[in-house]
């Protein structure tokens, strides 16, 4: 169980949470929800003792299991021996049992030290402990022959693997796990649902994967309103009801709005004549009625419209025999299809078979794209009449150029658009005001990714090609993204780990297993019906 007391936060001027009292009790999975800038980590590290509340108390379990956001910090350890330090009482006495062991000779104290570490490493599972942290990594896809190898042998996404499953090893009482599926591919997503449902402590998760959160989590609590409030489900259960409590409360005030101008229309009328008693009434009435104050709402919803300036051909892309390889290794071997105008195709794998790899093959000569990471090694791709592409690329941020103004970088795909076009453009993506000035230098990651949207929708291209698109969006945007795509009437080429933006969206499936791509033509849905038959 963790329990939060009176905690407040905030920076500056900005309340984050004031006061705050709630208590997660175990066997229950909790999602900490809200925008970006709400302050979920800045909670969850509180939660977890990193940081200390400005005003308040938590009391936390002893034994706490935290997703760690540093991934240079384990380094020069081995893989195994990294996830076992999730249990650090057993690894302490793991390093002191080996310091011991490489002495040439033990005192009788030594000797009793000895059988005191056993106790403490048989108490806390310790000779089945390799083989336990292997299971975690064999289900995040880090494969057998990473195991012993150092992490600084690692790349970036397969450390972020190795510190979940440090998180999740050795039944720790509570799980505190901030974006777990940053880096999964939904094989691992699908591990990760099932091994959290089955969590007999207590979960508090931040995700903005709708999906995962519908999937894992009993409860939800969303920072908002400068306090934090707890519902019963997952995070569409959650806005289902917050918007029936709102709703509720609106009307309940207009109800008394509209008694009270009544009152007060009596009161103007007969304050000055015989029925002075009937006005002290109806001015107690209205004191009674004063309608309940609403909390301003921190969540912004940006609105996000794909359009196109003219429908490409009936045929948008064709291509026979494309290959593509990267460091000597051939990824895409021969592989050929055709794409209808209006096809929304989903690219679905594990990490590393060739996603990326195949997209940046098909972009090669592809109209609209000016990107020195394209191309293919043999095959031939022919772009359809009138084709316009608009690519998100996964490593977005470096196109956008350093030593301007969020505006001014805008501007520059369409110099004929008016300062009213750019202004509304970047409204509609949450740069408001001055936010327009912002230097591109200074941007966040999901100020970025915004960015990228703001110039497909200036382009107005009628094939999207997007890959990881959601990896520093909130809740909110990923879902003004998804339908978006939904009502999108042009082609589009997607690479996402965002179960419900596949399920949504994708009217066709390429999946890539085994160094071949199936190519499935349907929903997901009925790709996964097909795959269970």
């Amino acid at each position: 169980m963790i329990s939060v007391s009176n905690v407040s936060m905030r920076f500056g001027g900005k309340i984050l949470f004031e006061d705050v009292s709630t208590t997660f009790l175990p066997g229950r999975r909790y999602g900490l929800t809200g925008p970006n800038g709400a302050g979920k980590s800045t909670f969850m590290k509180l939660l977890s003792g990193e940081s200390e509340p400005q005003k308040g108390n938590v009391v936390r379990p002893k034994r706490l299991g935290i997703l760690r956001q540093d991934q240079f910090a384990f380094d020069q350890y081995r893989v195994v021996d990294t996830v076992i330090m999730g249990n650090m009482t057993l690894w302490k006495a793991l390093e002191e049992r080996e310091e011991l062991y490489a002495k040439p000779e033990l005192t009788d104290e030594d000797g009793m030290r000895l059988g005191e570490l056993e106790g403490i490493v048989a108490e806390e599972d310790g000779y089945t402990a390799e083989s336990d942290a292997a299971v975690l990594l064999d289900g995040l896809d880090i494969p057998e022959p990473f195991h012993h190898r150092k992490m600084g042998e690692l790349q970036g996404g397969q450390k972020v693997r190795v510190l979940l499953a440090q998180a999740l090893f050795g039944r720790p009482q509570a799980l505190l796990l901030d974006e777990p599926t940053n880096y999964l591919d939904l094989e691992s997503i699908h591990w990760l649902q099932n091994f959290l449902t089955h969590n007999e402590g207590t979960l508090i998760v931040i995700s903005h994967d709708r999906h995962f959160l519908n999937s894992v989590c009993t409860h939800t609590a969303d920072i908002d309103y400068q306090t934090i409030i707890t519902y019963p489900g997952g995070y569409d259960d959650m806005v289902l009801q917050k918007t029936q409590i709102r709703a509720r409360i609106e009307a309940e005030n207009a109800q008394r709005e509209k008694k009270i101008a009544q009152l007060n229309e009596f009161i103007a009328r007969f304050a000055a004549g015989t029925r002075a008693s009937q006005v002290t009434s109806r001015k107690k009435e209205v004191e009674r009625l004063q309608t309940t104050e609403l909390a301003r709402s921190n969540i912004q919803r940006p609105f996000i419209r794909f359009e196109m300036k003219r429908p490409s051909g009936r045929h948008a892309l064709e291509f026979k025999n494309v290959t593509k390889g990267y460091d000597g290794l051939e990824v895409i071997k021969g592989f050929s299809a055709a794409v209808q105008r209006g096809e929304k195709i989903a690219l679905m794998g594990r990490n590393g078979v060739g996603k990326t790899t195949l997209l940046k093959a098909l972009l090669a000569n592809a109209p609209g794209v000016d990107d020195p990471d394209v191309g293919l090694d043999s095959g031939d791709v022919t772009w359809g009449h009138e084709v316009q592409v608009g690519y998100f690329a996964q490593d977005h941020r470096g196109s956008i150029r350093n030593g301007t103004t969020v505006a001014e970088w805008l501007h520059e795909w369409d110099p004929q658009a008016s300062r009213e076009e750019i202004r509304g453009l970047l409204g509609q993506m949450l740069f408001s005001g001055e936010e327009g000035l912002k230097p591109t230098d200074a941007l966040s990651g999901g100020e970025a990714a915004r960015l990228m949207f703001c110039k497909l929708m200036l382009q107005k291209p009628n094939l999207l090609v997007f890959d990881e698109p959601t990896n520093h969006l909130d809740l909110e945007s990923i879902n003004a993204l998804n339908i978006a795509l939904q009502k999108f009437e042009g082609t589009v080429l997607l690479v996402t780990h965002d179960e419900d933006l596949v399920s949504e969206v994708a009217t066709r499936i390429w999946n890539f297993e085994n160094g071949q791509i199936e190519d499935f033509l349907g929903s997901y849905e009925e790709y996964e019906g097909a795959a269970a038959r």
